[in-house]
């Protein structure tokens, strides 16, 4: 998400230090506060609801995040893979996959998630700690928390070097091409990939539904959009697999300089989502189930609200966050570390906030800065670690 061109990354989603494309350096930075804010507020939406208090402000926007940033997370990911696998020895890929990955995954499956979700246990009903956490392991349930997006992109990235060793790596050539169309034509892209992305998506979200999960303790995934994820890493390999600077993501395309027209295009597919709340809310009677036709309109909804946001905000970042500095900048060296401790931090606080009689908006500003500021912290501190920055 953060090297040039062909340059080998040892993480996709947060790769270590090298010659940077600060441009998709900060938008991967800005998607990791858009993580933080997200949780900091969820409590204090209408739907959500765990806190007496409340502002519609937030639903729009965990309604906007929901539907578009992990998606846009396994895109920039995908971006490094053909490159790195090229300067790599087979098996190398996949090692340095596990560390990065897995290995965060399983500490943060038994030591953040249950630290975190001690938080929301029911306050009359605390067992200690050390019994909430055999408890969890042993029995469950045992929730992944957000950390869910470390397994799944491992599993995607070690079948993307399967192909790659085993099949061929011109075997992303198709997506490639279409990438290099993409440089002038931006538009023709965004129709290609809406149109695979909906064919993945709708089915599965008339087949499983929105809300299900596959779970096998704290290996989870959401059933409608696993496969999802895994297209827009696909696309995002085929982008990368011969370099940004004659694709979609050429710094001297058609994406930048139509930033805004990305921007206020992404607005109609968004209303059109509560449009939809609405009718289920007030015209169908908000049923448990609702009927296929529903969840159709909303999933095409959901794929093009998702895959414009994606272009808005890479022909943001393209445009304006390509040198000089940014706010962002400070953050780029923990963003990885931040991602992965932050859970602990917002639930705690939330704790503490619930029976403090102040505004919704309050509350929330309080979560998020305290648990970026504490993220920061941490992850700042776990990299002085011996190893550590082999792994955050």
């Amino acid at each position: 998400m953060t090297a040039m061109t062909n340059t080998t990354t040892p993480a996709q989603a947060w790769p270590r230090e090298s010659t940077r494309n600060m441009a998709l350096d900060r938008a991967r930075t800005f998607l990791t506060i858009v993580v933080l804010i997200h949780h900091a507020v969820i409590p204090y939406t209408f739907f959500g609801h765990t806190d007496a208090k409340n502002w519609i402000g937030f639903d729009a926007i965990v309604l906007a995040n929901d539907s578009y940033f992990m998606a846009m997370f396994f895109f920039l990911s995908g971006l490094f893979v053909w490159p790195s696998l090229a300067h790599r020895a087979p098996g190398e890929f996949t090692k340095d996959r596990l560390l990065r990955l897995g290995l965060p995954f399983a500490i943060g499956a038994l030591t953040i998630i249950p630290l975190a979700y001690y938080a929301v246990e029911p306050r009359d009903q605390h067992p200690g700690f050390i019994a909430f956490w055999w408890k969890t392991i042993t029995q469950g349930p045992w929730p992944a928390g957000p950390i869910w997006f470390t397994w799944v992109l491992l599993v995607f990235g070690v079948i993307a070097g399967l192909i790659y060793r085993l099949v061929s790596p011109r075997s992303i050539d198709p997506l490639n091409r279409l990438s290099q169309k993409g440089f002038a034509r931006p538009l023709t892209y965004f129709l290609v990939f809406v149109a695979v992305t909906a064919l993945i998506y709708v089915p599965a979200r008339l087949y499983y539904g929105p809300s299900q999960w596959f779970a096998l303790g704290p290996i989870a995934v959401q059933a409608s959009r696993v496969l999802l994820y895994a297209t827009y890493f696909a696309f995002g390999i085929g982008i990368g697999a011969a370099g940004f600077s004659s694709g979609l993501l050429g710094a001297q395309g058609a994406l930048p300089k139509q930033w805004l027209g990305w921007m206020i295009a992404a607005l109609i597919p968004y209303l059109a989502m509560w449009m939809l709340i609405w009718i289920k809310r007030d015209v169908i009677g908000n049923p448990g189930t609702p009927p296929p036709w529903y969840e159709f309109c909303y999933g095409l909804a959901f794929v093009v609200f998702s895959a414009a946001m994606l272009f808005a905000l890479l022909a943001y970042f393209l445009r304006f966050k390509t040198a000089g500095r940014s706010l962002l900048d400070p953050l780029r060296h923990d963003a990885y570390g931040i991602f992965l401790v932050h859970y602990v931090f917002v639930l705690w606080i939330q704790y503490y906030l619930f029976d403090i009689d102040a505004p919704a908006i309050a509350k929330a500003l309080i979560a998020f800065g305290g648990t970026l500021a504490l993220s920061w912290a941490t992850s700042a501190l776990l990299r002085q670690i011996p190893g550590a920055k082999k792994v955050l």
